[in-house]
């Protein structure tokens, strides 16, 4: 045992709650994908079990990489990044897939392996990166708001606005995110409040233009405007949707109904993702519902603690930049299963089944154990860093 744990470096809490949720995951996920199997007639539950943990362990098998990399690396392979992301997400846009014969223009298929893979869920990680990288560089200048407006939000836009037709409560997310993060890296409070109003402007514009041509982008904007419509309705697929959530959480009482033994989620849809905790809930009961909810709790704790050892602006601000996404992230998905926010299509970090989102969280997770393990990083390490010599290391 101690063999291993030489291995493994960085923050233990975050190692352990890690571990915590994805060998809970397998229950749940395991339960709730019997919907799939005989609602919508699709494989075998043991088949999403198997399917559920190669997943995780890919995800351990990216979290552990990216943990062995020295931190001030992310800041230039964040600039690197970003073009192939921009690429992503055109080809996303342009192909997308049909997923039960509904349009679902933000996967791509991975070829040969068979896997989707959503990528504005790389492009929102990479982003959190790239602002942390440009805080830091300019913290102790003087911000010139025409410079920041090429150097920072023209790619933000950018990747925000080839995100935006296929998922709105992404975009939503992301620049929620970076304007925390842009206000805790100490950019001028009026010019967050112009970016912010010029993103208002920007969504309305979008709308008004998707509405003018809807055949441009088939029932984005329609999904939107029922979502926020049917969250006070009681008609309507997402009300249908909030309804047996609401229906699975009373049922489990205090103490639940017993791992497996849920009704609704032979109902609910998107049970082993979405609404996956409405399932915890009810087989769970309030205690299994608080656990959970403790579990993230204590992973946003350990982000400030991680915060507190960091000895550098860019350390800081990265583990800001991809921390607090994935708490705020299960927020809103528990949000959405207890009714108290519109439905989003978030998954539960680490417990919903799906590659991308395991993947991806690990990935932010790595990166602040990555920052937890080191203590040899400098400032002038991580701003001298040119994004060419990594790419010229890393070949």
């Amino acid at each position: 045992m101690k063999k291993i744990f030489q291995h493994i470096k960085g923050d233990r809490t975050i190692w352990a709650i890690f571990a915590a949720l994805a060998i809970f995951s397998f229950m749940p996920v395991y339960s709730a994908s019997t919907n799939l199997v005989y609602g919508v007639g699709v494989g075998s539950t043991f088949g999403y079990l198997v399917k559920h943990m190669v997943l995780l362990i890919m995800g351990f098998a990216v979290l552990y990489g990216v943990h062995k990399i020295p931190y001030r690396y992310f800041s230039g392979g964040s600039v690197l990044m970003m073009p192939v992301v921009i690429v992503l997400l055109i080809y996303t846009l342009a192909q997308g897939t049909m997923i039960s014969g509904a349009n679902a223009s933000r996967w791509i298929r991975i070829p040969f392996v068979g896997i989707g893979f959503q990528t504005s869920t790389l492009a929102g990680l990479v982003l959190m990166v790239f602002v942390a990288r440009y805080l830091a560089r300019n913290k102790e200048k003087e911000v010139v708001f025409k410079q920041s407006l090429i150097q920072l939000w023209l790619p933000v836009g950018l990747v925000l606005f080839l995100i935006l037709p296929a998922n709105f409560s992404t975009t939503a997310i992301i620049f929620t995110m970076i304007l925390v993060l842009v206000f805790v890296g100490g950019y001028p409070l009026k010019y967050i409040g112009f970016i912010l109003a010029t993103g208002i402007l920007a969504l309305s514009f979008f709308v008004l233009i998707a509405k003018a041509f809807p055949d441009a982008m088939p029932n984005r904007v329609q999904t939107w405007q029922s979502r926020i419509v049917s969250f006070s309705s009681t008609e309507g697929k997402e009300a249908y949707q909030v309804e047996k959530a609401k229906i699975a959480i009373a049922t489990g009482g205090p103490l639940g109904v017993g791992p497996g033994k849920s009704i609704q989620k032979n109902f609910l849809p998107q049970s082993s993702s979405d609404f996956i905790y409405a399932i915890i809930v009810e087989e769970y009961g309030l205690i299994g519902a608080v656990s959970v909810v403790f579990i993230y709790f204590l992973l946003l704790f350990r982000v400030f603690v991680v915060l507190r050892t960091t000895t550098t602006v860019f350390g800081m601000l990265l583990v800001i930049g991809v921390g607090l996404p994935i708490v705020f992230q299960a927020t809103i998905n528990m949000a959405v299963a207890t009714s108290l926010f519109p439905v989003t299509g978030q998954t539960l970090p680490l417990i919903s089944s799906g590659g991308t989102s395991i993947w991806m969280t690990c990935f932010a997770l790595g990166m602040i154990l990555s920052v937890s393990a080191s203590k040899q990083e400098t400032e002038e390490d991580i701003l001298d860093d040119n994004p060419l010599d990594i790419l010229h290391e890393t070949i």
